[in-house]
């Protein structure tokens, strides 16, 4: 008798899951998630890694994959600890023989699946594919050698034969006997048009492909606001409640039966950009996260906590910013042109260390995926891939051509709280005369 473990992280769903189909292999199987509860406490770029919208988020998508596994025979247990506490204990309690997951570009996930590794050598561990369209073994170049640019690498893999995903497993191996299940204290619910789970993000792809937006997408897609002006599967596919292959797939069936144009094309195209920076995750690692990224670029920048609270609640001297951030603050999404006009402010007009701004949209978007929100920042920053080394924005510019009639500036109240960009230096000293008696 053989008892396996699965290990979820961002798969939280049944279709296209190889590393769980595997595991149909063992007698009995135990299905686990970790809610580290390093997530809810304060780091040293002042933020959090999971703020209340996000967290909402993964609960409802938490809660519909347990429905799921109960369809199939299992349950979802939930362990309040971190990954590598939480998984020992239960190898070691239930006798487990293997151990599976799906691969991740986390440095976070990997480091403690290496001390599980190094902890139980004697047992199997295997990893599969599902968070992006290729293998490491599909791609013409080796991780290592990752062209230094998105175009490079596009014009090398855009016409590879994509791979089919996979059905959802009719049935599962059954837990080992009775376990105990942890309750997940609820979140504070907020209303939000996005829902948690494989089922609403199922949903939202059939609604999406079965109307005609995605032969317009490429025309709206820079708008900075509207439910129709963008494909809005970031949030499913980012805590995997969505296979990018799946979503592929049915783009192509769309291509098909519908049609084919520049705007459907588009949207491989920046699939093809998550997939570009999921990549290069995997092939730098720890320096994802470097001040001075990947290409040792020194700056003076640096923190001024005055000017980082103004910008996180939209109090700065510019309304388009001030709007995309209570945009973000309030429903935990902005638009992907709203993302680089506010990352731009920070970093260049601002002067502030990026990696703060890069802390702050892991602890509210609801999109939030390692690779793409901190390989987009080190972008912007110049000191990752863009070959430019940096992308400035002309804040002024972008509200003539983006919001020319200030109708998303006035939507989010953006034009309203301005006040002087500061009062103190970087070291909280005064700079501001003060007021006449």
């Amino acid at each position: 008798m053989s008892t396996g473990l699965f290990w979820f992280t961002n798969d939280l769903r049944l279709h296209d899951q190889p590393a769980l189909w595997k595991m149909q292999s063992v007698d009995k199987l135990i299905c686990v998630f970790c809610v580290d509860p390093q997530w809810f406490r304060p780091n040293g770029l002042n933020a959090k890694a999971m703020g209340e919208r996000r967290y909402q988020f993964l609960y409802e998508s938490l809660s519909d994959l347990n429905k799921q596994l109960q369809a199939v025979g299992q349950v979802l247990i939930i362990r309040q600890q971190t990954p590598h506490s939480a998984l020992s204990e239960l190898i070691e309690m239930y006798q487990v023989d293997v151990i599976g997951r799906s691969q991740h570009a986390g440095v976070y996930e990997n480091r403690h699946w290496h001390l599980l590794q190094q902890q139980f050598p004697d047992h199997q561990f295997f990893t599969e594919v599902s968070h992006t369209l290729f293998t490491a073994e599909d791609l013409p170049f080796a991780v290592k050698d990752l062209p230094g640019s998105f175009t490079q690498f596009r014009k090398q893999v855009e016409d590879l034969p994509l791979p089919r995903p996979m059905s959802s497993p009719q049935q599962l191996p059954p837990p080992p006997g009775p376990m105990a299940i942890e309750a997940l204290s609820s979140p504070v619910l907020k209303k939000s048009v996005f829902k948690g789970g494989e089922t609403a993000g199922l949903m939202h792809i059939s609604a999406y492909f079965a109307a005609d937006l995605p032969a317009d997408y490429k025309n709206v897609r820079n708008e900075l606001d509207g439910w129709n002006n963008s494909t809005k599967f970031s949030p499913w596919l980012a805590q995997g409640c969505l296979s990018v292959r799946h979503l592929l797939s049915r783009l192509k069936q769309y291509e098909q039966q519908k049609v084919s144009n520049d705007s459907t094309y588009w949207i491989y195209f920046e699939l093809l950009w998550r997939e570009y920076f999921q990549w290069y995750a995997h092939r730098y690692g720890a320096r994802l996260f470097r001040f001075d990224g990947i290409k040792n670029t020194r700056s003076r920048r640096c923190y001024y906590p005055e000017r980082y609270q103004k910008w996180c609640n939209g109090n700065t001297p510019y309304p388009l910013v001030n709007a995309c951030m209570k945009q973000l603050n309030e429903t935990g999404y902005m638009s992907n042109r709203g993302r680089q006009i506010v990352a731009s402010y920070f970093i260049y007009e601002l002067n502030l260390d990026w990696r703060f701004g890069a802390a702050y949209f892991e602890q509210q978007l609801l999109d939030y995926d390692v690779a793409a929100n901190w390989g987009n920042w080190q972008y912007i920053a110049g000191v990752g891939a863009d070959p430019r080394g940096g992308r400035q924005f002309n804040i002024e510019k972008q509200t003539r051509q983006y919001d020319p009639e200030g109708e998303f500036i006035r939507r989010w109240q953006g034009d309203i709280d301005i006040i002087p960009l500061d009062s103190v230096d970087a070291a909280d000293w005064p700079i501001m005369p003060p007021p006449r008696q």
